[in-house]
This record gives C-alpha cells, structure tokens and sequence, in this order.
C-alpha cells in the first residue's frame, strides 16, 4: 500500500518545505523507492497561470500542461520525475470542484459543508495520485504557514487521513525554524515550541521535526524540543543553511531524514545510492571557469520568477565545469540606455519568457547587442519572438514589424495569434499548454546540440511566428531548426554565421535536470566558456571542444 507524508511548515514562510519535500524525495528514490509529491496550495485562484510572476514566482507547466506552483519543479529536477496535473491542487480548484458539483445536484439537496465536502475532496485528490501511478510514497506539501486561516481546511484534511488510511501509513513532518538571536548569543525554541502547539490544537502530532538553522543544534537544544513537542530526540532533524540547494538531500541523509521516515512508516531500510548526486555537488563547489550571463528581463526584481532559468543554466554549468555568475539585466532599462551600458563584458544572453508589451523594445535591443557583438544567445518563448521582431526590423528592414500581441494593427506582424486561440475569452489554462513534438532540421545547431530528429518540449504561448513571412526570413539568412511535425510552426530559429544564437518557442528549462542539463542551456553555457577563454587569451577546455 502507498505510504503517505504531510509536510507543514511553521513560524514562518519560505522556510523551505519545497526543498525538504523534494529532497526527501530523492533519498527514498536513492533506495529504490518510487516518489510522487502534490502540492496543497491555499489560494482561491484555480490555478497561478494568471498571476503575476511578481505575486508567486514563475509558473511551472507540466507535461500534460497544467500551470502549476514552481515548487513542482524543484519535486521534478529533485526526483527526476514528472509531475501531472493532479500533483498540484489549490483552494480554487476545490471549491471550484465541489461546486459544480452542487450546481449537478450531486450532493442530493444536503447542505454543502467545509467539514465533510471540501475535507473529503481534498482527501481525494490525495488519493487520486496514489491511485494514478502507484508511487511507494506520496509527498504532499502544504503551503503557507500553521495558523494561517487559509490552510485550515487542509490541515482537518490530513487530520482525517490518518483515520482513513492506518496510522501505520501516514507520517507528519513540521518544517520550522530555530533562530539565533545574536544579542542573547544562543539559539529560541519558543517559535517552533508555539508552532506545534497550534499543530497540536487542530488534532496533529508531528512525528518528525526538521528544524531550519544557521549552524549546527545542540544536543540540548535537540532533547529540549524532543521534550515540549513530543517527538523522540532521533526525529529532530537538523537542517543547516546550505550554499546550494542541490547540498540539501545530502545535509538530510547525514541527519538520519530518510532513516526516521521509513522507520516511522515501517518500511524497509534499503541503502541508498546517492553517489551522482554527490559527484554533481563536489563538481558545483569545484568549478574551473567563470562566466557571467545576463538575464535581460522585465521581472528581475524577483529571481524566482525565473527560477527555473537560472536551474537550468546551473546544471549545465556543473556539467562543463563553470562557475555561474547571474547579471540580472532590467529590459525596460534597456529601452532607454545604451545596451552596453548594461551588457558589456557578460559572456552570454538569456532572453526568457513573458507576456505584454512592457520591457520587450529592452529585450530585442539586447537581442541585436548578442547579435551584433557575436555574443551568445538563448531565447526561450518571448525570447524567441523579440528575435524574430529584431531581425525583421533591422535586417530584413520590414517597417514597423511587431507582435499582434503588442499592436493589433501592425502592418507587418512577424508574429500572430496561434488560429486556435482566435475565439478564446477566458485567460486562465487556455494556452498552448503541455508537451508538443518538435521536428528537428538536420545540418543545424539544433539538430547538433539534440543530436535527434524528433524531441518533445513544454510550451505556454498563445503566439506564434507568422507563417507569411517564413520565405523573406530563410532568404536573410535566419535558418529554421525545428517546427511542428507538420512543419506549420516554427518552433526553433537559429543565425549560422554566429558562435552561439538559437531561439525556440517553448520552454527547455522545465526539463533540466542536475544530472542531465538541457542541451540548448549546456550548448549555451559551453560558448559562454569559449568566449571567456578567448577573452582572457586562454585555450577553450577538452570538454567544450
């Protein structure tokens, strides 16, 4: 039978229990245990593909094209496994769920209630996973903090689970945090004291406590807890700030983390195999080149909106051996200053995704700076579409080219609205969502970085490169790496005579893995290393050859 983990998080937010849940993940993985991880989010939108990067992050889309959390991208690049739709339920989509199930008449006239309607959906949807791929274990993270009104529902959920499915089958871990306070120059108890108890109140017991720090935990701040929270001293496991998150699964193995959970779980001890996962880490703390690529965007402001970016490069960089540095670069910045100004001395150029007309002169302005100066170049989505405006305005010299997207009555727009979309009203999960086949063009830089003729990647769009003018491109000199199978859309562009610059309309990011960089990131993150090499008067190393 599938065994069940609840993850909470208390004293504060962002305290990590993405990270502690993906990273649990990999060390049951690690002995061969099967994994899936949901994620419980308390807000009343469905879903967050209409949300502002600015409110939570970037949206993360999964392979059958639900706009999901960012956290399911740290559960996939942790366990390298993929993630559905049904691995991320949000408030929104209960309610939303539960009545339209009223309006059916399904409830039979009875009074729809908080207790037991919406707890027993919520239970469902953790089933449905159990019950979809039959993994060992299902995580499930609950989002916000204990005590927050809006999980409460959540909370009575996982309460009742227990009761439904055996004790034996369900364990509680509380994520919290253990401050330093310097002025009395020793580590508090009380907020995580007070955490489980208002856990406590509403009828959960935590069987593990993995307690956020800055340094190593005392064994009498360890007995301490172990006494006021209830839990044997061997469940509190200490979690020490790390300098990467990818140093966590192993900081968490040395605790005894995945020791605890399957004696708590009465499963089998199996030895775990984490020697990949520790070669990528002593190959992160020990890279060979530095590089600094710049991140020209317009919402800088948050790094977690493009979080899955900034990964993506990092793994290709620990697969060439390079030290990352990030200059995020404000594209609306660019609207109004010199390019140079900001992208001088940077050894690549990411121009990721987005949507509206704000900042995107900024980000084809940097496009004809990588260009220009020889620079290299990855453009995802957006990115993509700002070369194709770049290159028909100051090449091919069509006047006032632009996005339908940005000016409905451009008289040359090199990119249009996708003909399904023409009738679509509601904005939310109507996209060009999930996984679509790209055919690869041979004798291209995509068909070398790929090294196949067909590959599947994610997108969410609604635009697309206007067919009209394919034949006026090919005959400037932009070459076409991949479409569509039916070869109507254009999927990747490329320039030939350029080191390194290729765009594609859908999102690689989302399927890059530590162990396994994208090859349009590490084909990137290789021209990067090549071009600091030359810029220092050094040979370009054995493995970017």
């Amino acid at each position: 039978m599938t065994k069940f983990v609840f993850v909470t998080g208390g004293v504060v937010s962002s305290i990590g229990k993405g990270i502690v849940a993906a990273s649990l993940g990999r060390l049951l993985k690690s002995r061969d245990y099967s994994v899936s991880i949901l994620k419980l989010d308390p807000y009343i939108n469905v879903d967050p593909g209409t949300m502002s990067p600015f409110q939570h992050g970037e949206v993360f889309v999964t392979h059958d094209g639900a706009e999901t959390d960012l956290d399911l991208g740290h559960y996939e690049r942790f366990t390298d496994t993929s993630m559905s739709r049904l691995n991320s339920v949000t408030t929104g989509s209960i309610y939303q769920s539960v009545i339209n199930r009223e309006r059916r008449g399904d409830y039979n006239g009875g009074t729809v209630q908080v207790i037991p309607h919406i707890t027993n959906e919520i239970k469902d949807r953790i089933t449905r996973v159990a019950q979809n791929t039959n993994p060992d274990v299902v995580i499930t993270e609950i989002g916000g903090t204990v005590g927050d009104i809006e999980s409460l529902p959540f909370l009575e959920a996982i309460r009742q689970f227990r009761k439904d499915v055996g004790r034996q089958n369900v364990l509680y871990m509380h994520v919290t945090l253990i401050p330093w306070i310097a002025s009395a120059g020793e580590m508090k108890t009380k907020p995580t004291q007070h955490s489980v108890k208002e856990l406590r109140s509403i009828g959960i017991q935590p069987d593990i406590l993995v307690c956020r720090c800055d340094r190593q935990l005392p064994e009498g701040i360890k007995e301490k807890l172990s006494a006021f929270c209830d839990v044997p001293v061997e469940c509190v496991i200490p979690c020490i700030d790390a300098k990467s998150i990818y140093e966590v699964p192993l900081i968490l193995e040395q605790e005894g983390l995945a020791t605890q959970t399957l004696s708590q779980l009465q499963m089998k001890q199996q030895p775990p195999d984490l020697q990949q996962w520790q070669t990528l880490v002593k190959r992160m703390y020990n890279p060979q080149h530095r590089i600094e690529i710049a991140i020209v965007g317009k919402y800088v402001q948050l790094s977690d909106a493009y979080l899955s970016v900034v990964e993506a490069l990092r793994h290709a960089a620990i697969a060439t051996r390079g030290e990352l540095h990030i200059r995020w670069v404000n594209s609306e910045e660019l609207e109004t200053e010199p390019p140079e100004i900001h992208l001088k001395g940077v050894d690549a150029i990411v121009v990721p995704g987005g949507f509206g007309s704000r900042g995107v002169d900024g980000k084809i302005a940097a496009i004809k700076y990588a260009r220009e100066r020889q620079v290299p170049f990855l453009g995802l989505c957006l990115g993509m579409q700002c070369c194709v405006i770049e290159w028909a305005r100051n090449v091919a010299k069509l006047k006032n080219a632009d996005s339908a997207e940005f000016d409905e009555k451009s008289v040359n727009p090199v990119i249009n609205l996708l003909p399904e979309q023409q009738d679509v009203v509601d904005l939310g999960g109507t996209m060009r969502l999930g996984v679509y086949p790209c055919q690869v063009v041979p004798n291209t830089l995509a068909y070398k970085l790929y090294r196949e003729q067909v590959t599947y990647e994610r997108h969410r769009h609604r635009y697309e490169f206007n067919n009209a003018y394919r034949n006026l491109f090919l005959e400037s000199g932009y070459l076409i790496g991949g479409t569509s199978p039916d070869g109507k859309l254009v999927e990747i562009v490329e320039l030939p005579e350029h080191p390194y610059f290729i765009a594609c309309q859908f999102h690689p990011e989302f399927l890059s893995r530590p162990n396994a960089p994208h090859p349009l990131f590490k084909g990137l993150v290789e021209a990067a290393i090549t071009r600091s090499c030359e810029a220092d008067g050094l040979p370009a190393p054995a493995q970017v050859l």
